[in-house]
């Protein structure tokens, strides 16, 4: 499997002016959400989908945007307390979320993500209110609002909350077997090392989503523009000869096993290009990924 680049706008100062960069250089994916540049991305990206129509863009429900938990709680769709906590995954609100981001991004998203529904959630809940934000969501979908859905979380997976199968089993509970889950995202990077390391055992949310036929969307590949810092010459030379630090970084995550598109926020066009050739090019081994798990750990 060779993975695609695609832009994630939580970083973007300028969502429109970089979807529009990225789009002229192949990009054929953008990662949104409600709540991004101060409530202000999916609106900004509106122009961009409109004169690029093969761009395809995914968006989030759960957290409350600046300045949208008034509007939502006069709507009867939010409680106070949920709009003080900035999160809900009650039907109604996801349901009267995933509208209003039709409405500012100009039409349906292609996918809309679950935005960590681990959130402040108290223990034992996290089942339940899944299955609810999954049944609403399956509504979205029969009624067109939306083409499929998936859950993006930073904690989920490795803290216990959740796991593929679970999830899977929750979606065939609320959409039958032809259910509209098809995808998960989740941070893989130098610094996020454990799915990769688990994938190479056979297990993990990455092995789980490829043997259940979900796409995995790899966020934060460069921990925020942390990690070409912490690559030594040595390291990249192991990963990708002759490749800059943030190149051979990009690789590993690339290569990950299931892994089918990482999702990069740079303003640089020189940097998205050399970025989409790292992404690009054939995986990695999986003796090369297993040198860089013993290398640097999980």
């Amino acid at each position: 499997m060779t993975a695609r680049l695609g832009l994630g706008t939580y970083r973007c100062l300028d969502v429109a002016k970089t979807a529009l960069m990225a789009a002229s250089r192949g990009a054929d994916w953008v990662d949104t959400a409600p709540n991004y540049q101060q409530g202000q991305a999916e609106a900004s990206l509106a122009a961009v989908l409109s004169a690029c129509p093969d761009l395809c863009v995914s968006t989030k429900v759960g957290f409350v945007p600046v300045g949208v938990g008034r509007v939502a709680v006069q709507a009867g769709v939010l409680s106070a307390a949920d709009a003080e906590r900035g999160h809900c995954l009650a039907p109604d609100y996801l349901t009267w979320q995933l509208a209003r981001s039709r409405l500012m991004l100009g039409r349906a998203p292609d996918l809309v993500f679950v935005h960590n529904p681990e959130y402040a959630c108290p223990d034992g809940e996290i089942t339940g209110r899944l299955h609810n934000a999954f049944l609403a969501l399956e509504e979205a979908c029969s009624q067109r609002a939306v083409s499929a859905y998936g859950v993006t979380t930073w904690h989920g997976f490795g803290s216990g909350h959740f796991d593929v199968p679970a999830l899977v089993e929750l979606a065939t509970e609320a959409g039958g077997p032809n259910h509209h889950l098809s995808a998960v995202q989740l941070p893989v990077s130098l610094v996020h090392l454990a799915p990769i390391g688990q994938a190479l055992a056979g297990h993990g949310p990455l092995a789980d989503a490829l043997a259940a036929g979900l796409e995995v969307f790899a966020s934060a590949p460069l921990h925020g523009g942390e990690i070409p810092g912490m690559v030594t010459p040595h390291l990249a030379e192991l990963i990708a000869p002759g490749k800059t630090p943030a190149e051979a970084a990009l690789a590993v995550v690339a290569s990950a096993p299931g892994v089918k598109r990482v999702l990069l926020s740079t303003e640089d066009p020189e940097h998205w290009t050399a970025a989409a050739e790292a992404v690009g090019r054939p995986p990695l081994s999986p003796d090369v990924l297993r040198k860089v798990v013993d290398v640097l750990g999980t």
